[in-house]
């Protein structure tokens, strides 16, 4: 994973992508919800996605990156849910909400459906597509100038 300058640029603009999903995404839950650094570690998912998925994917066309794009942006989302999700599980397991090993497993995805319920609204959903398929072009217009 050599740096370059498109993989800089994905990094930061999947970045961008995940803060402003992050904040989008906050008003679709309850409000008594405590967020805590979410903002903050949906942006380091991008960041990481960015460098990762988009980075490697870089320079290979402007349709290649606008697939890369929604994919990393799929990917930021994965991950994101993932870990919410098994982090609330781990939280409600230390509060004995689950009887046994499985029963908390299986909690993890009732979280992941009620996180996905709130996503299904158009804002954070505008900005991951959006938001993923510009920061693919950008990252793409990049990797054809530094290279």
């Amino acid at each position: 994973m050599m740096p370059t300058a498109a993989r800089l640029i994905a990094a930061l603009a999947f970045a961008v992508v995940g803060f402003f999903t992050a904040e989008l995404y906050k008003p679709g839950l309850p409000p008594e919800t405590q967020w805590g650094r979410f903002t903050l570690i949906c942006t380091v998912i991008g960041l990481l996605c960015g460098w990762i998925v988009m980075g490697r994917l870089a320079g290979r066309g402007t349709r290649t990156a606008l697939g890369a794009g929604l994919r990393t942006s799929a990917t930021m989302l994965f991950h994101a849910m993932i870990l919410f999700s098994v982090y609330e599980m781990i939280l409600r397991a230390l509060r004995k909400r689950y009887p046994g090993v499985f029963e908390a497993i299986e909690g993890t995805f009732d979280i992941i459906l009620i996180y996905g319920a709130a996503l299904l609204r158009p804002e954070p959903l505008i900005a991951l597509v959006a938001g993923g398929l510009l920061a693919g072009l950008l990252t793409e217009w990049v990797a054809r100038r530094a290279g």
